[in-house]
């Protein structure tokens, strides 16, 4: 009998324009929204401002690209300023991911090709190509690319760097054989793959393990170093939308049953290394679309389609998780999360970006809203350095959205004291781990 491969459903990125449009109220519906009816305007082609690194590259210019923006704030001893350094359009649909490591930007989107951006100057140095389409996630860790696509699988790059950047293909995952015997044979090779579309990657950096969500609402564990399922994670009631590991091994879920869960990892059962819930956050009865981390690990951030961001306070010592507030401001879905430094920067369905800054106390202040996209934000990605020779504090960020741009933002700020309020502070609400 000739094995069939199976083809789980595609994702949807629609928006539903009755729910969102209807007097900008906020949702609290569990469903999961989507996109590709969401009222935009797609970007034209200028064919007399073409960018000389590429042929068919075009420069948008609906977002301020020479002089900085200085956004006004509720006290006069914080000046920010920011100006969109590069603005990429390609005729590959949607924009649909990004990661950044070692001064490289990789992008995925609706095709076959993930772009590779060489930093500061944006310019593409390299694409990886494979027969799959739709490259929903993507991650970087020790010179290794892992990119989840359409078709349910995550393929595998190894990056060197002799005699120039390269990138060669590994494997993918599931192993072609692994996935036809979990047709045939019963036991633990039959959740070997995910039944439906995969949403979300996250790495456990130290202990080598990569973790891949799917709106099945499985998460599956898999050991990097021989590249098989360890174990599948019955996460939640609904589709996963995001996942993220702590690099003490904590792992995050989030997922249309408006809930936030923490797994974690058991040592005492063998080589399986099962994963115990240990505590489900509630967000407010929104489903939750996005998450991230502080780097050491404190505070934990969730974007939800009620347009709130969501966080939670880690104690070390206490062993709670105290939930914190949440950061309004977008009108509509919040749709990626990205933190770095004392910054946390989001991406929205209402086509604009956030950035928050969170002081010692702390407060977070809304610092500045990038204006230029023409859709929604479905990916953004931030890191620290400056550009030129800019020598004020602030960050640089990629965002890529569903009008198929990629746009580069720099973000600086100068601060003496205070802090505004653009937060909506909860009260103290603590959870046992």
């Amino acid at each position: 009998m000739a094995s069939q491969d199976y083809s789980p459903p595609t994702p949807s990125f629609a928006t539903n324009k009755n729910k969102f449009f209807s007097g900008f109220t906020r949702s609290t519906s569990t469903k999961e929204p989507s996109f590709s009816q969401f009222p935009y305007t797609p970007p034209r082609h200028n064919t007399n401002d073409v960018s000389p690194s590429f042929s068919q590259t075009e420069s948008l210019h609906a977002s301020p690209t020479s002089s900085p923006q200085f956004i006004p704030l509720k006290h006069p001893d914080l000046l920010t300023a920011y100006r969109c350094i590069s603005s990429v359009l390609k005729k590959d649909g949607r924009i649909l991911s990004i990661t950044a490591s070692s001064g490289l930007v990789y992008s995925g989107s609706d095709t076959n090709v993930i772009r590779v951006w060489k930093l500061p100057e944006f310019t593409e140095c390299g694409q990886l190509k494979t027969k799959a389409c739709m490259v929903v996630a993507l991650e970087v860790s020790h010179d290794r690319v892992y990119a989840a696509y359409g078709d349910g699988k995550v393929r595998i790059w190894q990056r060197t760097w002799d005699g120039g950047l390269k990138h060669e293909r590994l494997a993918t995952i599931p192993k072609i054989g692994s996935y036809v015997r979990s047709f045939y044979i019963a036991g633990k090779d039959k959740t070997v793959k995910h039944m439906g579309a995969i949403t979300s990657l996250a790495i456990n950096v130290a202990e080598d393990i990569l973790y891949s969500a799917s709106i099945d609402k499985t998460v599956k564990v898999w050991r990097i170093s021989d590249l098989k399922c360890i174990e599948t994670i019955q996460a939640h009631a609904e589709p996963i939308n995001a996942i993220i590991a702590a690099d003490d091994g904590i792992l995050y879920t989030a997922s249309d049953d408006a809930t936030v869960r923490v797994w974690r990892r058991n040592f005492c059962r063998g080589d399986q290394l099962p994963h115990s819930l240990t505590v489900t956050l509630p967000a407010k009865y929104s489903p939750v679309k996005t998450l991230t981390l502080t780097a050491d690990g404190a505070i934990l951030y969730g974007g939800c389609t009620d347009g709130y961001i969501h966080f939670w306070l880690r104690g070390w010592f206490s062993g709670q998780v105290q939930y914190g507030g949440a950061l309004q401001g977008h009108t509509h879905a919040v749709m990626c999360l990205a933190s770095v430094a004392n910054y946390v920067v989001s991406g929205s369905a209402d086509s604009t970006s956030r950035i928050w800054s969170k002081d010692p106390d702390g407060l977070h202040t809304c610092l500045a809203v990038l204006v230029g996209h023409r859709g929604p934000i479905r990916c953004v990605t931030a890191f620290l350095g400056r550009l030129g020779e800019e020598t004020e504090e602030g960050c640089t960020i990629c965002t890529g959205s569903l009008d198929g741009v990629l746009k580069v933002w720099r973000v600086t700020s100068k601060s003496n004291s205070g802090n505004s309020g653009c937060l909506a502070q909860g009260g103290s609400e603590y959870f046992e781990l």
